[in-house]
């Protein structure tokens, strides 16, 4: 069975591997760039659901953790 791992980093942000697409404020698909997608846990990036780094001005502190979930397919 094939498996995706999110990784909470230590007090950073959550990596996923690979691409992703989403639908900007605007309705805009967009894919993201790059082979790894990290989403902001501190709750301060400026361009959220993004990571900017804020999480290292800003002193956050969180354990690190990984999630492995199932790929389901139909």
């Amino acid at each position: 069975m094939a498996e995706i791992q999110i990784t909470a980093r230590l007090n950073g942000p959550y990596l996923i591997p690979g691409q992703a697409t989403y639908t900007d404020a605007k309705g805009n698909l967009q894919q993201t760039q790059g082979s790894m997608v990290a989403l902001c846990r501190c709750g301060h990036s400026s361009n959220k659901p993004f990571c900017d780094g804020t999480h290292k001005k800003i002193n956050f502190e969180a354990d690190e953790f990984t999630l492995t979930l199932p790929i389901i397919q139909d």
